[in-house]
């Protein structure tokens, strides 16, 4: 998309004349004084350069990210989900040997 911002603000410059140019510095200097401009146009200055500076630094980076090779992306990023199923082991794990019960003798003698 095209910047038309600058072009419609030249362009509004473009129909300001002389007169209504020093209307607009007269309002500005009995709205902030004699004193005062020197500091706001100091201070507008800065701000304008910050953000030159910012908008340099964005197209840098957007400049960098294009030349910059794609990275590659590694093989196996995807890792297979576990199964739902719980599955049996395939054989059983072997068990001890049971020992014989002991002679039950419920109280009675022989």
């Amino acid at each position: 998309m095209p910047m038309r911002a600058p072009a419609e603000i030249l362009a509004f410059f473009d129909s300001l004349g002389g007169p209504e140019v020093m209307l607009i510095l007269v309002v500005i200097l009995i709205f902030f004084g004699g004193e005062k401009l020197p500091e706001l146009a100091r201070g507008m200055g800065k701000a304008i350069r910050e953000f030159k500076k910012a908008a340099s630094d964005v197209e840098q980076e957007f400049k960098r990210a294009m030349d910059e090779p794609p990275a590659k992306p590694e093989a196996n990023l995807i890792k297979p989900a576990p199964s739902a199923v719980p599955q049996a082991p395939a054989e059983p794990p072997p068990r001890p040997p049971a020992d014989p019960p002991p002679p039950a003798d419920h109280g009675i003698e022989a």
